[in-house]
């Protein structure tokens, strides 16, 4: 099924859920998620949170399915894993970096986390870290295995400025 599709179907159910609140939900569409399903979530943003400061560009495209698509601010979109993987490989020297997760919202296979961040990075040719604050807004995907990654993921600045990477 095209992701297109899948998220289509993702907000129609959700539309459909939020209108019927306290039902049980048997047999009437994709579940809503588990605490499992959120804590496994929770869990990847961890890992590329430690891949991103350990500087493991493939671990932190890892957490991105195949097809999975980064959206940062003020570049072009790094559409599929190996572009993920240069683009990160693109960013300066990242000191701080923590990603909160504010909440996370799916039902079946799709989830939506919205997350705020703080970083620390040095800007290439400074030697004066620079501090950043931002929201991130990232669709996940459960895998046949169970498993969750990031299928699309987008992130800015609360302050108006951004940091692109280098290239």
């Amino acid at each position: 099924m095209p992701f297109s599709r899948m998220l289509l179907i993702l907000a129609f159910s959700s539309a459909m859920f939020a209108c019927e609140q306290g039902s049980d939900n048997k047999g009437r569409g994709p579940a809503p998620l588990t605490e499992t399903d959120r804590d496994a979530i929770k869990g990847g943003v961890a890992r590329l949170d430690k891949a991103l400061l350990a500087r493991d560009w493939a671990t932190a495209a890892s957490i991105y399915t195949e097809d999975g698509m980064a959206l940062p601010p003020n570049a072009r979109a790094a559409q599929g894993r190996s572009a993920v993987q240069q683009l990160f490989s693109g960013f300066p020297e990242v000191r701080t970096f923590k990603q909160d997760v504010v909440e996370i919202e799916g039902y079946g296979n799709l989830a939506i986390a919205r997350a705020t961040y703080d970083l620390e990075l040095i800007p290439p040719g400074s030697r004066a870290p620079v501090k950043e604050s931002g929201k991130v807004l990232a669709v996940w995907h459960k895998q046949g295995d169970g498993s969750w990654q990031v299928a699309r993921a987008l992130w800015n600045s609360d302050g108006g400025s951004s940091l692109t990477p280098v290239r």
